[in-house]
Protein backbone atom coordinates (compact mmCIF):
# COMPACT_ATOMS: atom_id res chain seq x y z
CA UNK A 1 0.00 0.00 0.00
CA UNK A 2 2.88 2.33 -0.82
CA UNK A 3 0.47 4.85 -2.36
CA UNK A 4 -1.15 5.52 1.00
CA UNK A 5 1.39 8.25 1.59
CA UNK A 6 -0.13 10.20 -1.31
CA UNK A 7 -3.52 10.41 0.43
CA UNK A 8 -4.22 13.40 2.64
CA UNK A 9 -4.55 11.38 5.83
CA UNK A 10 -3.83 14.39 8.05
CA UNK A 11 -6.61 16.37 6.43
CA UNK A 12 -9.09 13.51 6.95
CA UNK A 13 -8.04 13.16 10.58
CA UNK A 14 -8.45 16.89 11.18
CA UNK A 15 -11.98 17.00 9.83
CA UNK A 16 -12.91 13.88 11.84
CA UNK A 17 -14.92 12.15 9.12
CA UNK A 18 -14.29 9.61 6.39
CA UNK A 19 -16.20 10.03 3.17
CA UNK A 20 -17.00 7.41 0.57
CA UNK A 21 -14.44 8.87 -1.81
CA UNK A 22 -11.75 8.55 0.88
CA UNK A 23 -12.53 4.88 1.38
CA UNK A 24 -12.57 4.23 -2.36
CA UNK A 25 -9.11 5.79 -2.61
CA UNK A 26 -7.86 3.69 0.29
CA UNK A 27 -9.21 0.52 -1.29
CA UNK A 28 -7.60 1.37 -4.63
CA UNK A 29 -4.23 1.90 -2.98
CA UNK A 30 -4.62 -1.26 -0.90
CA UNK A 31 -5.42 -3.50 -3.87
CA UNK A 32 -2.63 -2.04 -6.04
CA UNK A 33 0.07 -4.03 -4.29
CA UNK A 34 -1.70 -5.74 -1.35
CA UNK A 35 1.12 -4.75 1.01
CA UNK A 36 0.50 -2.98 4.32
CA UNK A 37 3.55 -1.65 6.19
CA UNK A 38 3.72 -0.96 9.92
CA UNK A 39 3.48 2.78 9.27
CA UNK A 40 0.45 2.32 7.03
CA UNK A 41 -1.27 0.07 9.57
CA UNK A 42 -0.71 2.84 12.11
CA UNK A 43 -2.27 5.40 9.76
CA UNK A 44 -5.33 3.17 9.27
CA UNK A 45 -5.75 3.01 13.03
CA UNK A 46 -5.35 6.80 13.23
CA UNK A 47 -8.20 7.20 10.74
CA UNK A 48 -10.37 4.75 12.66
CA UNK A 49 -9.69 6.51 15.97
CA UNK A 50 -10.17 10.06 14.67
CA UNK A 51 -13.20 9.68 12.42
CA UNK A 52 -16.54 9.21 14.14
CA UNK A 53 -18.38 9.50 10.82
CA UNK A 54 -17.46 6.64 8.50
CA UNK A 55 -18.98 4.85 5.50
CA UNK A 56 -20.90 1.67 6.33
CA UNK A 57 -18.28 -0.52 4.66
CA UNK A 58 -15.33 1.05 6.51
CA UNK A 59 -15.40 -1.71 9.14
CA UNK A 60 -14.84 -4.43 6.51
CA UNK A 61 -11.89 -2.58 5.02
CA UNK A 62 -10.38 -1.79 8.43
CA UNK A 63 -10.59 -5.42 9.60
CA UNK A 64 -9.22 -6.77 6.31
CA UNK A 65 -6.29 -4.36 6.05
CA UNK A 66 -5.12 -4.64 9.66
CA UNK A 67 -5.50 -8.43 9.67
CA UNK A 68 -3.47 -8.61 6.48
CA UNK A 69 -0.70 -6.57 8.07
CA UNK A 70 -0.46 -8.26 11.46
CA UNK A 71 -0.98 -11.85 10.27
CA UNK A 72 0.40 -12.01 6.73
CA UNK A 73 2.85 -9.12 6.34
CA UNK A 74 4.66 -9.23 9.67
CA UNK A 75 7.06 -12.11 10.23
CA UNK A 76 6.63 -14.98 10.82
CA UNK A 77 3.95 -14.90 8.14
CA UNK A 78 0.73 -16.62 9.15
CA UNK A 79 1.57 -16.51 12.84
CA UNK A 80 1.40 -13.93 15.62
CA UNK A 81 4.25 -13.33 18.04
CA UNK A 82 3.83 -11.97 21.57
CA UNK A 83 5.20 -8.60 20.39
CA UNK A 84 2.69 -8.35 17.53
CA UNK A 85 -0.15 -9.34 19.85
CA UNK A 86 0.93 -6.68 22.33
CA UNK A 87 0.94 -4.06 19.54
CA UNK A 88 -2.58 -5.02 18.53
CA UNK A 89 -3.88 -4.93 22.11
CA UNK A 90 -2.34 -1.50 22.64
CA UNK A 91 -4.01 -0.16 19.49
CA UNK A 92 -7.55 -1.44 20.12
CA UNK A 93 -7.98 -0.97 23.87
CA UNK A 94 -7.83 1.44 26.78
CA UNK A 95 -7.41 0.18 30.34
CA UNK A 96 -7.85 -3.39 29.15
CA UNK A 97 -11.19 -2.81 27.37
CA UNK A 98 -11.80 -2.83 23.62
CA UNK A 99 -13.43 0.41 22.51
CA UNK A 100 -15.78 -0.72 19.74
CA UNK A 101 -17.48 -3.75 18.24
CA UNK A 102 -15.47 -3.26 15.03
CA UNK A 103 -12.21 -3.59 16.94
CA UNK A 104 -13.56 -6.63 18.75
CA UNK A 105 -14.39 -8.20 15.38
CA UNK A 106 -10.85 -7.35 14.26
CA UNK A 107 -9.48 -9.20 17.28
CA UNK A 108 -11.54 -12.31 16.55
CA UNK A 109 -10.63 -12.18 12.84
CA UNK A 110 -6.92 -12.01 13.63
CA UNK A 111 -7.24 -15.04 15.92
CA UNK A 112 -9.16 -16.87 13.21
CA UNK A 113 -6.73 -16.09 10.35
CA UNK A 114 -3.50 -16.73 12.27
CA UNK A 115 -2.33 -20.33 12.31
CA UNK A 116 -1.14 -19.79 15.87
CA UNK A 117 -1.31 -16.80 18.20
CA UNK A 118 -0.09 -16.20 21.76
CA UNK A 119 -2.47 -17.43 24.44
CA UNK A 120 -2.38 -13.92 25.94
CA UNK A 121 -4.30 -12.67 22.89
CA UNK A 122 -7.16 -15.14 23.20
CA UNK A 123 -7.28 -14.50 26.94
CA UNK A 124 -7.60 -10.77 26.23
CA UNK A 125 -10.40 -11.52 23.75
CA UNK A 126 -12.28 -13.71 26.23
CA UNK A 127 -11.91 -11.03 28.90
CA UNK A 128 -13.91 -8.63 26.74
CA UNK A 129 -16.93 -10.92 27.06
CA UNK A 130 -16.21 -11.40 30.74
CA UNK A 131 -16.22 -7.61 31.26
CA UNK A 132 -19.56 -7.28 29.46
CA UNK A 133 -21.07 -10.00 31.66
CA UNK A 134 -19.71 -8.65 34.94
CA UNK A 135 -20.24 -4.92 34.33
CA UNK A 136 -23.13 -5.00 31.87
CA UNK A 137 -21.51 -2.44 29.55
CA UNK A 138 -19.04 -2.10 26.70
CA UNK A 139 -19.43 -2.60 22.94
CA UNK A 140 -21.20 -5.95 23.34
CA UNK A 141 -23.94 -4.34 25.42
CA UNK A 142 -24.28 -1.07 23.49
CA UNK A 143 -27.92 -0.31 22.76
CA UNK A 144 -29.13 -3.30 24.77
CA UNK A 145 -30.96 -3.32 28.09
CA UNK A 146 -29.15 -6.24 29.68
CA UNK A 147 -28.27 -6.41 33.35
CA UNK A 148 -24.86 -7.30 34.72
CA UNK A 149 -24.43 -10.90 35.84
CA UNK A 150 -26.20 -12.46 32.84
CA UNK A 151 -24.83 -13.93 29.63
CA UNK A 152 -26.60 -14.03 26.28
CA UNK A 153 -26.55 -16.76 23.65
CA UNK A 154 -24.80 -14.32 21.29
CA UNK A 155 -22.02 -13.83 23.85
CA UNK A 156 -21.63 -17.60 24.28
CA UNK A 157 -21.39 -17.91 20.49
CA UNK A 158 -18.67 -15.24 20.50
CA UNK A 159 -16.74 -17.10 23.21
CA UNK A 160 -17.00 -20.26 21.13
CA UNK A 161 -15.68 -18.42 18.05
CA UNK A 162 -12.70 -17.16 20.06
CA UNK A 163 -11.91 -20.59 21.50
CA UNK A 164 -12.24 -22.22 18.06
CA UNK A 165 -10.06 -19.56 16.43
CA UNK A 166 -7.22 -19.94 18.91
CA UNK A 167 -7.28 -23.74 18.58
CA UNK A 168 -6.42 -23.54 14.90
CA UNK A 169 -6.55 -26.85 13.08
CA UNK A 170 -4.81 -28.81 15.84
CA UNK A 171 -5.95 -30.90 18.80
CA UNK A 172 -5.01 -28.38 21.46
CA UNK A 173 -6.70 -28.65 24.85
CA UNK A 174 -8.28 -25.60 26.44
CA UNK A 175 -5.42 -23.83 28.22
CA UNK A 176 -5.32 -22.70 31.82
CA UNK A 177 -5.55 -19.04 30.78
CA UNK A 178 -8.71 -19.69 28.78
CA UNK A 179 -10.30 -21.88 31.45
CA UNK A 180 -9.55 -19.27 34.10
CA UNK A 181 -11.65 -16.67 32.27
CA UNK A 182 -14.48 -19.17 31.74
CA UNK A 183 -14.54 -19.98 35.46
CA UNK A 184 -14.70 -16.23 36.22
CA UNK A 185 -17.68 -15.85 33.88
CA UNK A 186 -19.42 -18.84 35.45
CA UNK A 187 -19.00 -17.32 38.91
CA UNK A 188 -20.48 -14.05 37.61
CA UNK A 189 -23.64 -15.72 36.26
CA UNK A 190 -24.12 -18.23 39.10
CA UNK A 191 -26.98 -16.31 40.73
CA UNK A 192 -29.00 -15.92 37.53
CA UNK A 193 -31.45 -18.39 36.03
CA UNK A 194 -29.25 -21.01 34.33
CA UNK A 195 -28.66 -20.42 30.63
CA UNK A 196 -28.49 -23.89 28.99
CA UNK A 197 -26.36 -22.61 26.10
CA UNK A 198 -23.76 -21.31 28.57
CA UNK A 199 -23.89 -24.49 30.69
CA UNK A 200 -23.43 -26.70 27.62
CA UNK A 201 -20.40 -24.66 26.51
CA UNK A 202 -18.86 -24.30 29.98
CA UNK A 203 -19.07 -27.95 31.05
CA UNK A 204 -17.66 -29.16 27.74
CA UNK A 205 -14.76 -26.71 27.98
CA UNK A 206 -13.91 -27.68 31.56
CA UNK A 207 -14.38 -31.39 30.77
CA UNK A 208 -11.86 -30.87 27.96
CA UNK A 209 -9.40 -29.40 30.46
CA UNK A 210 -9.99 -32.24 32.92
CA UNK A 211 -9.50 -34.95 30.33
CA UNK A 212 -6.29 -33.33 29.07
CA UNK A 213 -5.01 -33.03 32.66
CA UNK A 214 -5.81 -36.74 33.06
CA UNK A 215 -3.60 -37.68 30.11
CA UNK A 216 -6.16 -38.12 27.35
CA UNK A 217 -5.72 -37.13 23.72
CA UNK A 218 -8.27 -34.41 23.12
CA UNK A 219 -10.38 -34.00 19.97
CA UNK A 220 -10.45 -30.80 17.96
CA UNK A 221 -12.09 -27.88 19.70
CA UNK A 222 -14.92 -27.88 17.17
CA UNK A 223 -15.78 -31.45 18.09
CA UNK A 224 -15.25 -31.00 21.83
CA UNK A 225 -17.37 -27.84 22.10
CA UNK A 226 -20.07 -28.32 19.49
CA UNK A 227 -23.33 -26.78 20.66
CA UNK A 228 -26.08 -29.18 21.71
CA UNK A 229 -28.02 -27.19 24.30
CA UNK A 230 -31.65 -28.28 24.54
CA UNK A 231 -33.01 -27.63 28.01
CA UNK A 232 -36.77 -28.08 28.21
CA UNK A 233 -38.79 -26.22 30.81
CA UNK A 234 -38.85 -28.55 33.84
CA UNK A 235 -42.22 -29.73 35.12
CA UNK A 236 -43.29 -29.31 38.74
CA UNK A 237 -41.61 -32.58 39.75
CA UNK A 238 -38.30 -31.73 38.07
CA UNK A 239 -35.91 -29.09 39.41
CA UNK A 240 -33.93 -26.79 37.14
CA UNK A 241 -30.73 -28.47 38.39
CA UNK A 242 -32.08 -31.93 37.51
CA UNK A 243 -32.97 -30.68 34.03
CA UNK A 244 -29.46 -29.23 33.64
CA UNK A 245 -27.90 -32.50 34.77
CA UNK A 246 -29.98 -34.46 32.28
CA UNK A 247 -28.84 -32.15 29.47
CA UNK A 248 -25.19 -32.27 30.55
CA UNK A 249 -25.25 -36.07 30.82
CA UNK A 250 -26.62 -36.45 27.31
CA UNK A 251 -24.32 -33.87 25.74
CA UNK A 252 -21.10 -35.05 27.38
CA UNK A 253 -21.93 -38.68 26.66
CA UNK A 254 -22.14 -37.79 22.96
CA UNK A 255 -18.49 -36.68 22.88
CA UNK A 256 -16.93 -38.90 25.55
CA UNK A 257 -15.64 -41.41 23.00
CA UNK A 258 -13.72 -38.60 21.27
CA UNK A 259 -11.25 -38.59 24.18
CA UNK A 260 -8.71 -41.35 23.71
CA UNK A 261 -5.90 -42.77 25.84
CA UNK A 262 -2.52 -41.58 24.63
CA UNK A 263 0.53 -43.69 24.01
CA UNK A 264 3.87 -42.43 25.31
CA UNK A 265 4.78 -41.54 21.71
CA UNK A 266 1.59 -39.47 21.29
CA UNK A 267 2.27 -37.62 24.55
CA UNK A 268 5.80 -36.82 23.36
CA UNK A 269 4.47 -35.53 20.02
CA UNK A 270 1.91 -33.35 21.84
CA UNK A 271 4.69 -31.84 23.97
CA UNK A 272 6.74 -31.13 20.86
CA UNK A 273 3.75 -29.38 19.24
CA UNK A 274 3.33 -27.17 22.30
CA UNK A 275 7.04 -26.36 22.27
CA UNK A 276 6.85 -25.46 18.58
CA UNK A 277 3.95 -23.07 19.18
CA UNK A 278 5.77 -21.49 22.11
CA UNK A 279 8.88 -20.94 20.00
CA UNK A 280 6.91 -19.38 17.12
CA UNK A 281 4.77 -17.10 19.31
CA UNK A 282 7.54 -16.42 21.84
CA UNK A 283 5.12 -17.03 24.71
CA UNK A 284 4.69 -19.91 27.12
CA UNK A 285 1.51 -22.00 27.12
CA UNK A 286 0.52 -23.03 30.64
CA UNK A 287 -1.56 -26.18 30.66
CA UNK A 288 -4.20 -26.59 33.33
CA UNK A 289 -3.00 -29.07 35.93
CA UNK A 290 -5.23 -31.23 38.11
CA UNK A 291 -4.27 -29.36 41.29
CA UNK A 292 -5.24 -26.03 39.74
CA UNK A 293 -8.57 -27.42 38.54
CA UNK A 294 -9.35 -28.69 42.04
CA UNK A 295 -8.64 -25.22 43.45
CA UNK A 296 -10.93 -23.54 40.90
CA UNK A 297 -14.00 -25.73 41.25
CA UNK A 298 -16.24 -24.10 43.83
CA UNK A 299 -13.54 -21.54 44.61
CA UNK A 300 -15.91 -19.14 46.36
CA UNK A 301 -17.14 -21.86 48.70
CA UNK A 302 -20.06 -23.04 46.60
CA UNK A 303 -20.68 -24.73 43.28
CA UNK A 304 -22.45 -22.86 40.51
CA UNK A 305 -25.34 -24.65 38.76
CA UNK A 306 -23.03 -25.47 35.83
CA UNK A 307 -20.28 -26.78 38.12
CA UNK A 308 -22.82 -28.85 40.04
CA UNK A 309 -24.10 -30.43 36.85
CA UNK A 310 -20.53 -31.20 35.77
CA UNK A 311 -19.38 -32.84 39.02
CA UNK A 312 -22.61 -34.86 39.35
CA UNK A 313 -22.08 -36.15 35.81
CA UNK A 314 -18.49 -37.10 36.63
CA UNK A 315 -19.59 -38.81 39.84
CA UNK A 316 -22.36 -40.81 38.14
CA UNK A 317 -20.57 -41.75 34.92
CA UNK A 318 -17.15 -42.27 36.57
CA UNK A 319 -14.82 -41.61 33.62
CA UNK A 320 -11.19 -42.39 34.39
CA UNK A 321 -9.75 -39.05 35.46
CA UNK A 322 -6.77 -37.87 37.51
CA UNK A 323 -6.93 -39.21 41.12
CA UNK A 324 -6.94 -35.74 42.68
CA UNK A 325 -9.86 -34.78 40.41
CA UNK A 326 -11.75 -37.94 41.40
CA UNK A 327 -11.25 -37.11 45.07
CA UNK A 328 -12.42 -33.53 44.50
CA UNK A 329 -15.52 -34.72 42.63
CA UNK A 330 -16.47 -37.07 45.49
CA UNK A 331 -16.00 -34.29 48.03
CA UNK A 332 -17.90 -31.68 46.01
CA UNK A 333 -20.83 -34.00 45.27
CA UNK A 334 -21.21 -34.67 48.99
CA UNK A 335 -21.18 -30.93 49.71
CA UNK A 336 -23.54 -30.00 46.84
Amino acid sequence: MSGLQSLRVGEIVNRGSLEGSDLRALRQVFYEDGIVTAEEAGLIFDLNDACRERPADWADFFIEAVTDYVVFQEKPQGYLTADNAHWLIERISHDGRVDSKTELELLVNVLDKARWAPVSLVKFALEQVKAAVIHGDGPLRAGKSLSAGAITEAEVDLLRRMIYAFGGDGHIAITRAEADVLFDIDEAVADQKPNPVWTDFFVKAIANVMMAASGYRVPSREEALRQEASLHEPDQQTSVLAALLSMVRANLASIQDAYQDQTSEERALARLEHQRIQIITNEEITEAEAAWLVSRLGRDGRLSPSETALVKYLEQESPKIHPSLSEAVARLVTAA
